[in-house]
């Protein structure tokens, strides 16, 4: 009887732990891409991040390109370090953001190489600075036709 309670036991373990390894490596949204004007901004995704340094995908599927990019942060301050565009054509582009962003603040604008580029996915890498609110950073990923 002690037997089967101890691998009872060690089988809910494992589980919760490999839950738990899979909700710290990277969370992904799928936004769909709507058709919008050109140069109108539109919503590409949104993340909350945690306290330590965070990985997020923020996957775009649809037919619009993008010029442009920028954060919107809300909740709390936001350290940005790296962002990586992945375009639908296999091509990529590594820009090293390293900046802070205010809470209700916005990044500056970043330049994507190419003139329009369809995006499939954007990877960020970044963290929520502590503040005296102890809510996490929220970030809204938006594109520029």
């Amino acid at each position: 009887m002690k037997k089967n309670s101890i691998f009872k036991f060690a089988f809910i373990l494992a589980l919760f732990l490999s839950v738990t390894t899979l909700n710290n490596v990277v969370s992904a949204q799928t936004v769909k891409a709507t058709p919008a004007p050109k140069g109108s901004w539109q919503h590409l995704g949104t993340a909350t991040v945690s306290y330590g340094v965070d990985k997020d995908v923020i996957k775009v599927s649809g037919a619009d390109a993008f010029r442009k990019l920028k954060f919107m942060v809300h909740d709390a301050k936001l350290e940005i370090y790296d962002m990586d565009v992945f375009f639908e054509n296999g091509e990529h582009q590594d820009i090293q953001v390293r900046s802070i962003v205010e809470r209700g603040g916005e990044s500056r604008v970043i330049d994507l190489q190419g003139n329009t580029r369809r995006i499939d996915r954007v990877t960020i890498v970044y963290k929520t600075v502590p503040g005296n609110n102890f809510e996490k950073a929220k970030v809204s990923l938006w594109g520029e036709k």
